[in-house]
């Protein structure tokens, strides 16, 4: 009757929650890519495990008549509790808290998933088959024997949850889960103590259905607590995550205003520069340019008007007359208009024997003609 109770109650309660606890995971996978999500994974996995090992163990008793001491069915037990085992071990890396992580976990980070379940899977699988071999057809081998199998690991697995879940807890600033923690790790012992122990000897201090009831009120007590604690777990993993999304996204939006401010000075910086450096490219220019006005300025050649008469006349007619001709017809001294010639070259900087073609072109090029006072025919 207890055992019905107990296979009825665990799996009910252990499936719902793994049903649960899948929704949640399929949720917050398409949110956020963290790897706490596959530490709700793997715990759920772990429960549902507790829930299907529970549920087949019911359906065996109940239908096909199994009797609940029977070996196939507490192989069956074995198995279930070595896979809840492998779902909890590959879930602990996904605790997160900033201790020094247990000698367990470190462990397991050495290996992928896949190479952890194969090294896990053979190694058990090895010793289940001498446990199995030496007691499927040995009625002198008690059930307390297959149960060896799995206590070392359930021990080792509990310290290891433990261990994480205080350093988790108290990284949260939640260490009145403390006790909690302890109170699941004492139960997982007594639950472990209770297959161990011979019938023979507890019957000297109390009776076996008393000590079947205590047996199931410290499974079903320790698995309720396992599933609360993930639970408190799971939703400050939620609260944490958001948080640190939020510092990130802050830490994130900060460095990119930083990255802006730095940019922005950095630009003012080089509008500041170029400003500087047009201004004195500007001066400059100011200046060059002042300076060729004087040039211009000074190199500006003024002609008087008797020169400019002269120079006219000359570039009218001087590829018809010779100077004689054009100082006859302007009624001046053939030295007179040599030496306005002269003045003429010197203030043109012309010289050599082609000065009067210069002087010609000169005057036709400058417009000089207009001063002209004589005819050429």
């Amino acid at each position: 009757m207890y055992a019905h109770i107990e296979a009825t109650v665990t799996a009910i309660v252990c499936l719902l929650t793994a049903f649960v606890i899948q929704r949640i995971y399929d949720k917050e996978q398409k949110r956020q890519d963290l790897q706490t999500i596959t530490g709700i994974k793997w715990f759920g996995l772990a429960i549902f495990a507790w829930g299907i090992g529970a549920f087949v163990t019911l359906i065996s008793t109940k239908y096909f008549e199994f009797s609940a001491s029977s070996k196939w069915l507490i192989y069956w037990s074995v198995f279930i509790s070595l896979i809840n085992s492998l779902f909890i071990l590959l879930s602990l890396p996904s605790i997160e808290h900033q201790k020094e992580r247990n000698m367990i976990v470190r462990i397991v980070e050495r290996f992928s998933v896949k190479e952890f379940m194969m090294l896990f899977g053979g190694i058990f699988s090895m010793i289940a088959f001498v446990f199995i071999a030496t007691s499927y057809n040995n009625q002198e081998i008690s059930n307390t024997f297959i149960w060896l199998i799995d206590i070392p690991i359930s021990l080792v697995v509990a310290l290891a949850l433990l261990y994480e879940l205080n350093k988790a807890f108290s990284n949260r600033n939640m260490k009145f889960m403390y006790l909690p923690c302890f109170s699941l790790f004492i139960l997982i012992v007594i639950a472990v103590s209770h297959r161990i122990i011979p019938y023979e000897m507890v019957q000297e201090y109390i009776s076996l259905s008393n000590w079947s009831l205590l047996g199931i009120i410290t499974a079903l007590s320790f698995k309720f607590i396992f599933i609360l604690l993930f639970s408190i777990l799971l939703y400050s993993w939620k609260f944490l995550s958001e948080k640190e999304q939020q510092q990130s996204e802050f830490v994130l939006l900060e460095a990119e205003r930083n990255a802006l401010r730095l940019e922005n000075e950095k630009l003012k910086t080089a509008n500041e520069s170029h400003i500087d450096t047009i201004q004195s490219i500007t001066k400059k220019l100011n200046q060059k340019k002042k300076k060729v006005a004087k040039l211009q300025e000074a190199s500006k050649i003024i002609l008087s008007d008797r020169q400019k008469e002269v120079l006219a006349n000359l570039g009218l007619c001087g590829a018809k007359k010779s100077y004689t001709e054009i100082a006859e017809a302007m009624h001046i001294s053939v030295d007179g208009f040599q030496a306005h010639i002269y003045q003429i070259k010197k203030i043109l900087n012309i010289s050599g024997s082609a000065g009067k073609e210069q002087l010609i072109a000169y005057a036709t090029e400058n417009d000089l003609l207009q001063y002209a006072t004589i005819e050429c025919d």
